[in-house]
C-alpha cells in the first residue's frame, strides 16, 4: 500500500538516496554528467536539503510502498509571495514510474494548496524531459512560459514553467 507523508529532517537522507538514482536515470540523455554532478552537489547534499526546509520553507513529501521509499516531492506554499504553490522537485525511482505515484504526490500537494486557499500549482520542467511534460499535461498542467536560468560553471536550466489551476 502506498503511503505519502511529510519527511522529517532525519528522512532527508532518503530523499538524497532517491535523487542519486533518479537524477542520472532521468537526465542521462538530457544533461552532461558534469551538469548532473553539479546539480546534485547544489541541491542534494544533506546541508542543502536541510537549508531548503529551514530557510526556504520547502516541505518534502516521501512516497513509501512495501516499506521502501520510492519517490519524493518538495513544495513551497505562497511561493514568491503568490497565491500559488510551487512544486520544486518530484522524482520517482525508475521502477515506480508509470504506476500513478506521481499523480498521488501531486494530488496531495493539491489538497494542501486547497486547505491553504491557494489557486494554482506550478513547476519547472526541463524542456527536453518529454516523459515528465506528457505526464504533467495529462494531469491538467499547461505551459505558461519558458525560461533559461543561468547557473555557475556555464550551466543553465532550460525549462518550461507549467501550471494547474485548482
Amino acid at each position: 500500500m502506498l503511503k505519502i507523508y511529510q519527511a522529517t529532517e532525519s528522512q532527508l537522507i532518503e530523499v538524497q538516496k532517491i535523487a542519486q538514482i533518479t537524477w542520472p536515470y532521468t537526465f542521462r540523455d538530457i544533461l552532461t554528467p558534469s551538469q548532473i554532478d553539479y546539480m546534485m552537489e547544489w541541491m542534494y547534499t544533506l546541508d542543502s536539503l536541510k537549508s531548503q526546509v529551514k530557510d526556504k520553507k520547502h516541505v518534502f513529501l516521501l512516497a513509501e510502498e512495501h516499506s521502501k521509499y520510492i519517490g519524493y516531492c518538495s513544495y513551497e506554499l505562497n511561493c514568491a509571495d503568490s497565491s500559488k504553490v510551487k512544486i520544486h522537485k518530484i522524482y520517482l525511482l525508475p521502477d515506480a514510474q508509470g504506476h500513478g505515484v506521481g499523480k498521488k504526490l501531486i494530488s496531495e500537494v493539491e489538497k494542501i494548496a486547497k486547505v491553504n486557499q491557494l489557486d494554482a500549482i506550478y513547476l519547472n520542467v526541463n524542456r527536453f524531459n518529454n516523459k515528465a511534460i506528457h505526464a504533467y499535461l495529462a494531469l491538467g498542467f499547461y505551459e505558461i512560459k519558458r525560461e533559461v536560468i543561468a547557473l555557475e560553471n556555464g550551466f543553465v536550466m532550460d525549462d518550461i514553467v507549467m501550471e494547474k489551476k485548482i
